[in-house]
């Protein structure tokens, strides 16, 4: 005999997968955990210090 399939059930399940992929390929794609945005944001605010000290040092030269 067939096995009987709930639709409700089968359409949950692969509603659930497609999430899950899309979710993963987000994860990807986007995804940077809370401590590598601040060491990101740490060096781009260190490089434009250093970047500003330069030009503080350069502009009493003239």
């Amino acid at each position: 005999m067939t096995e009987i399939v709930n639709l409700n059930r089968f359409r949950k399940k692969k509603s659930r997968a497609d999430k899950e992929k899309r979710a993963e390929e987000n994860r990807a794609k986007f995804g940077r955990t809370k401590a590598e945005r601040q060491k990101t944001k740490a060096e781009d605010d260190l490089a434009q210090r250093r970047l500003d000290g330069h030009a503080a040092e350069e502009g009493g030269e003239e």
